[in-house]
C-alpha cells in the first residue's frame, strides 16, 4: 500500500469531477488534486455522448419543467431556473475557449434547434398557451410556435412527411437550442488538468471511504489493472461517480446520507446513421409523455453530432438491471440497501404503480412496438434503418420524506458532509447540462469563507451571470446570449 496527501480527491472521471477540477484549479492552482476513474478512460459511463442525449437542457422544449397544474395552470419558474443554469454552462465554457482550455467550439458543441411536437387538440391547446407564457421571457424571446403542417415541415420535414392531414398537431421551435457532446468537454477538461499537474489513476476503483479524527479523509482504491491497493489521504473529497456515488457515501458513515436509495434504470435509444434520413432532419424534437408515464419516458428524436459524424437516436426505451453504472455489478441495487433507507424503499416501491408499469411494458416490447412508437413522430421510419443501443444507467433518488415516508426524485441531488469536507452528486437528468452550477454550489457550501472572499469574483469574471437573476434583466440576457453564440460559434 501507498499513502500520501493530497487537497483533493476527485472520484469518478465524469462531467461533474472534470468540471470541479477546473474550477478548482482556476482559483487554488497550488492545490493538489488526484482523480480516481475504475475505468481505463474517462468520461465512459453518462458522460459518454451516446450514453445521453446531448441536449443540452435549457427547458426550451423539455415540457416536463412546466407541466400542467390540477387545474391547467402553467408556471414557467422551473423552465427559467434551468435555462439560468444552462447560461451559466455557456458562459464557462466560452471563457475556457478564449483560454485554450476548450478547443474548437465545434468539436463539443453545435447549434441545433430545439422544438417541441404534440398531437391532439387538448395537446396543440397546452402547447400554445406555454408558448404563450415563454414568448415574454427575456431568455425564451426567439421561440416560435406554429400550428400549421407546412410550417412544421419546414421546420423538421420528418416530422410530417405521410402524416394524416386531419391530425391536429403543434410544435415550438427556438433555433438558439445545441447539440453537446459532453464526452468531449470532459476529456478536454481532464487533459487540461493533468498537463497542469493533476494526477489521474485510471482503473482504479474506490471501495471506501473513511473520515481521520484531524477531519481528514482516507480514500481506499484497488488497482484493476494489477493488484495494488492505495490509501490516498484528502483534505476534501468530491464523489462524482455516478451511479456509483451512493454507496461511496454511505461508505463515509456521513448522516447526510441517511435515508437515501437509488433505483436504476436502463435507457436505450434507436440510432440511424444513415445519411439518407439524417440530412432530412436538424433538430431535437420533444414530445410529451404519455398519460402515467413518468418525466424521463418523454420521447425525443434528437440531431447527435459525435466526433464530427451526424446521427438521429430516438428514445428512450427503458430497461431494467440492478447495475447502478453500465459496466457495474448486479449486486449494486441490494447492496445499497440499508435499514435507514429500506422504509423510503418500500414505500416508494409501493406508490409509484405507474413507474412500475412504463418499466414492465417497456421491457415486453417488442421491435415492432418500438419502431410504432417512433413512427408516432416520424411516420415514414423503416425498421431497417435503425438499431437499437444501450446508453447509460440512471439511478434515480429515492429519500425519505416527511409527509408521504419515502419519494422518489427525477432530479439531481448534490449530498455534502463532514464539516464541507466531503460532496457528492446523486440523481440523473438534468445532470450535465447544469455541471457549472452545481459545482459552483458545491464550491460555495464547502468552502464559504474562500468562495465569498476571493473566489467568486474571479468566478465572475469568466461567468458573468453568477448570483444574478439573468431572465429577469432582459438586456442581460439578450447580452449574455449574443455573447456565448459568438464565442462558441453558434450564430447562423
Amino acid at each position: 500500500m501507498s499513502k500520501n496527501t493530497v487537497d483533493v480527491v476527485l472520484i469518478g472521471g465524469g462531467v461533474m469531477s472534470a468540471t470541479l477540477g477546473t474550477l478548482i484549479k482556476q482559483v487554488q492552482p497550488d492545490w493538489s488534486i488526484e482523480i480516481f476513474e475504475s475505468r481505463n478512460q474517462v468520461a465512459t459511463e453518462s458522460t459518454n455522448a451516446w450514453n445521453n442525449a446531448g441536449t443540452g437542457h435549457a427547458a426550451l422544449c423539455e415540457l416536463n419543467y412546466m407541466p400542467e397544474g390540477k387545474n391547467g395552470e402553467l408556471s414557467a419558474d422551473k423552465a427559467i431556473d434551468i435555462n439560468e443554469q444552462f447560461q451559466l454552462s455557456r458562459e464557462w465554457w466560452s471563457s475556457l475557449v478564449e483560454q485554450g482550455t476548450l478547443g474548437e467550439p465545434t468539436s463539443f458543441i453545435n447549434p441545433t434547434p430545439h422544438m417541441t411536437f404534440v398531437r391532439g387538440e387538448e395537446n396543440v391547446d397546452y402547447l400554445r398557451r406555454r408558448y404563450e407564457l415563454l414568448k415574454t421571457q427575456p431568455l425564451f424571446s426567439n421561440i416560435e410556435f406554429s400550428d400549421d403542417p407546412a410550417v412544421v415541415a419546414e421546420w423538421a420535414p420528418l416530422l410530417i412527411d405521410r402524416r394524416d392531414k386531419s391530425e391536429a398537431i403543434a410544435a415550438t421551435r427556438s433555433v438558439s437550442g445545441t447539440d453537446v457532446d459532453f464526452g468531449s468537454v470532459t476529456r478536454q477538461l481532464f487533459d487540461k488538468l493533468v498537463e497542469n499537474g493533476a494526477a489521474m489513476h485510471m482503473g482504479h476503483r474506490v471501495r471506501k471511504l473513511k473520515r481521520r479524527k484531524d477531519g481528514t479523509w482516507d480514500v481506499f482504491a484497488r488497482n484493476l489493472n494489477g493488484h495494488g491497493r492505495t490509501i490516498t489521504n484528502a483534505r476534501f473529497v468530491f464523489v462524482g461517480g455516478g451511479g456509483g456515488a451512493l454507496q461511496l457515501l454511505q461508505s463515509s458513515g456521513i448522516p447526510e446520507i441517511k435515508g437515501f436509495g437509488g433505483f436504476p434504470i436502463s435507457g436505450k435509444f434507436l440510432k440511424t446513421s444513415n445519411p439518407e434520413i439524417v440530412k432530412h432532419h436538424n433538430a431535437k424534437v420533444y414530445g410529451k409523455a404519455a398519460v402515467g408515464a413518468p418525466p424521463m419516458s418523454v420521447p425525443h428524436l434528437d440531431t447527435r453530432i459525435i466526433d464530427g459524424e451526424e446521427s438521429l437516436l430516438f428514445g428512450p426505451y427503458a430497461g431494467f438491471s440492478p447495475n447502478f453504472l453500465k459496466k457495474g455489478s448486479w449486486w449494486d441495487l441490494p447492496g445499497s440497501i440499508r435499514l435507514h433507507n429500506l422504509g423510503p424503499m418500500i414505500k416508494v416501491g409501493l406508490t409509484q404503480w405507474s413507474l412500475e408499469k412504463y418499466l414492465l411494458t417497456e421491457l415486453l416490447a417488442s421491435r415492432e412496438k418500438q419502431m410504432n412508437t417512433l413512427r408516432e413522430y416520424m411516420p415514414t421510419a423503416r425498421t431497417a434503418d435503425w438499431e437499437m443501443i444501450t446508453a447509460g444507467q440512471r439511478v434515480q433518488v429515492m429519500k425519505k420524506d416527511p409527509v408521504k415516508g419515502g419519494i422518489l426524485q427525477f432530479g439531481t441531488e448534490v449530498i455534502t458532509g463532514g464539516e464541507g469536507s466531503i460532496s457528492g452528486l446523486l440523481g440523473a437528468s438534468p445532470g450535465a447540462s447544469t455541471a457549472v452550477s452545481a459545482m459552483l454550489g458545491v464550491l460555495e457550501k464547502c468552502f464559504p469563507e474562500q468562495y465569498q472572499q476571493s473566489w467568486k469574483a474571479q468566478f465572475k469574471k469568466q461567468i458573468p451571470s453568477i448570483g444574478e437573476d439573468l431572465n429577469a434583466d432582459a438586456d442581460a440576457a439578450a447580452a449574455s446570449l449574443a455573447r456565448t453564440a459568438a464565442a462558441l460559434n453558434l450564430t447562423a
